[in-house]
């Protein structure tokens, strides 16, 4: 890869929509640094040939160093950063302790904070750049047993306006990214979050969690509606390339289906629709 290829930062790429993002954009000719937590995940990638590299979000002195080693190999240059890199922690919000939310936030929403602050400096110099950040439909909209991550990607979205609103004339592009059901290892993930956080037996939701534990358990089943990663991959391209790209980029239906609806029911009646759907999966 030449040198001189604009070079883009991307978390969470040991499976699912990071692997498949930044093995993508490589072919595409971008010089691609694809980071993961664990160290034999960036060694199976570093010997599939990408640039791979260790980067935990929960550990600050891996952030800095993954982006010093970024920047030393690029000479001071970054296009764009790609944040991904995330769990889900399943639980209704009562049985959520205080541990488990700090951990939640911690991965999915400080990491890309300090992440992207460390990457904001380099942008400013060169007079451009793109954050984008992979967000979900459930940054749109709550259901239950999904309070923590919820309440994550309620706060990236937040986030993500403010800094667009900053970053206003700098040249650096702030993009969301909202997906619905996509083909990766979250649920396998979410299930190990939720062994380790939640007691099922003494919760007063024990019999939802029963049903919900079938769901989670079963990897390869998908939900409704799923796409494969390939589907969030065009909408990172569109946010690296277009000239002037959209604040959001909304994949896959349910994305689509719950923003239309949210814009135009009252309060009431979206309610009765999420309570609906949160009825329907666990069945």
């Amino acid at each position: 890869m030449p040198d001189h290829a604009r070079a883009v930062l991307i978390t969470g790429c040991s499976s699912g929509i990071g692997e498949h993002v930044a093995f993508a954009l490589k072919e595409r000719g971008y010089r691609v640094f694809a980071t993961a937590r664990r160290g034999e995940c960036v060694a199976r990638l570093n010997g599939r040939g990408l640039e791979a590299l260790r980067l935990d979000l929960d550990d600050p002195a891996s952030i800095q160093s993954a982006v010093h080693e970024v920047l030393a190999r690029t000479g001071g240059r970054l296009y764009a950063l790609f944040n991904n890199g995330a769990y889900g922690q399943p639980g209704a919000v009562e049985d959520l302790s205080r541990q488990a939310l700090r951990a939640q936030l911690e991965t999915n929403v400080l990491g890309w904070l300090e992440l992207t602050n460390a990457v904001i400096p380099v942008m400013r110099r060169q007079g451009e750049g793109r954050i984008i950040q992979n967000s979900s439909v459930l940054g749109l909209v709550g259901l239950r047993l999904r309070g923590a991550y919820v309440c994550s990607k309620f706060a990236i979205e937040g986030l993500s306006d403010v800094m667009r609103h900053e970053l206003h004339g700098s040249g650096i592009h702030v993009v969301l990214i909202e997906p619905g059901p996509i083909r990766s290892r979250f649920r396998a993930n979410a299930f190990l979050a939720y062994r380790r956080f939640i007691r099922p037996r003494q919760s007063y939701w024990r019999q939802t969690y029963e049903r919900a534990e079938s769901r989670l358990a079963d990897a390869g089943r998908d939900a409704p509606f799923t796409l494969g990663p390939e589907a969030v991959l065009k909408a990172v391209i569109r946010a690296l390339e277009a000239r002037r790209p959209k604040a959001r980029y909304r994949v896959t239906l349910p994305t689509h289906l719950f923003a239309t609806l949210k814009r135009l029911l009252p309060t009431p009646a979206m309610d009765l629709v999420l309570r609906a759907v949160s009825r329907g999966e666990n069945r």
